[in-house]
């Protein structure tokens, strides 16, 4: 197992807390557990940064000065990449979607503008524009003499997922002191990256729960191919012959009217956690997963752990669109 040997940026604090919601659990009449990874440490934390801890250090072995990432121009994944980038001397370049509003920068914008990263804008309102403007902007930077190192919208590579195939074991060791075992583990997914690494450690690990992901980005069907995809990449990377991941299980009925948009389901869920817990989710990420959770304990499923993957940066600080 490879796991180990990967070079790593140490940049998170880990382990990240897995703390009891005692009035959420009496609310919903199952007990919940919530994974804090909105603590992981860089910026604003969330999710990202476990991908970033490897994905930064596999820059720096290649001997790169510039990361370029892209996505929306609220992403969090993006924002971290270019304080990640400041952390290890590195600069950074992204590219969004769309076109610039002029607007007074505001939520994730307020870090990547302080980083002073570089902006590129595809002038396409399609998400999928970012993936090829990201390969034009490093040729351009190669002839600028410049060093680049892509890193795929939301750090959803095979080696990024290596961040979650370890969060796995932390997990696991976490619920071992506890003597708790849930029936699941709810995640938001977008990218697939997170979900594809928790994945791969279940089942490595034998682990005794489901890992249920809640889309909030994509079709479903597009969300199992990504994630069985990266999956396998990664146990490959890692080296563990443990055969192929079983189909992943992805609802789909908690997207609301689309991606980056606020849904009811959503809302709700959102208003519950800060008044039963005094937490708060992103309105148009965490804040659909945990409206499945809601929905899941409800009709009687539990007990479950809630692996909050951050995003409260864009809600706290005004930002109008969403994170990926």
């Amino acid at each position: 197992m490879r796991l180990a040997g990967l070079p790593r940026l140490r940049m998170a604090a880990l382990p990240t807390p897995l703390q009891h919601a005692p009035r959420l659990s009496k609310e919903l009449g199952v007990d919940v557990l919530i994974k804090r990874d909105d603590l992981t440490g860089l910026g604003v934390g969330g999710n990202k940064v476990r991908k970033l801890e490897y994905l930064v250090a596999d820059a720096l072995a290649r001997g790169a000065d510039t990361l370029v990432t892209g996505g929306g121009p609220q992403s969090n994944h993006v924002a971290l990449t270019a304080l990640a980038a400041q952390r290890a001397g590195l600069s950074a370049h992204l590219v969004f979607y769309g076109t610039p509003t002029g607007a007074t920068p505001a939520g994730n914008a307020v870090l990547y503008t302080l980083a002073g990263a570089g902006v590129t804008y595809t002038g396409d309102d399609e998400r999928a524009s970012v993936d090829v403007t990201l390969e034009q902007v490093a040729v351009e930077l190669r002839r600028a003499g410049r060093r680049p190192y892509v890193i795929p919208r939301g750090g959803a590579t095979a080696l990024g997922c290596a961040g979650y195939v370890l969060a796995s074991l932390e997990l696991l060791a976490q619920l071992a002191d506890l003597a708790w075992t849930p029936a699941g583990v709810v995640v938001a997914t977008g990218s697939c990256g997170t979900q594809a690494g928790l994945e791969l450690g279940a089942h490595w690990l034998q682990a005794p729960f489901r890992i249920i992901g809640v889309t909030v980005s994509r079709p479903r069907t597009e969300c199992v191919a990504r994630i069985r995809a990266l999956a396998g990449a990664c146990a490959e990377l890692l080296g563990l012959r443990i055969g192929p991941v079983e189909e992943p299980e992805v609802l789909d009925a908690y997207l609301g009217p689309g991606y980056g948009k606020l849904s009811p389901e959503g809302h709700a869920a959102m208003r519950l956690l800060v008044r039963t817990e005094g937490l708060l989710l992103d309105p148009v990420f965490t804040a659909k997963a945990m409206a499945a959770l809601v929905d899941l304990s409800r009709g009687g499923e539990g007990p479950m752990v809630f692996w909050h993957t951050g995003g409260a940066a864009t809600a706290l600080m005004g930002g109008g669109n969403a994170p990926s």
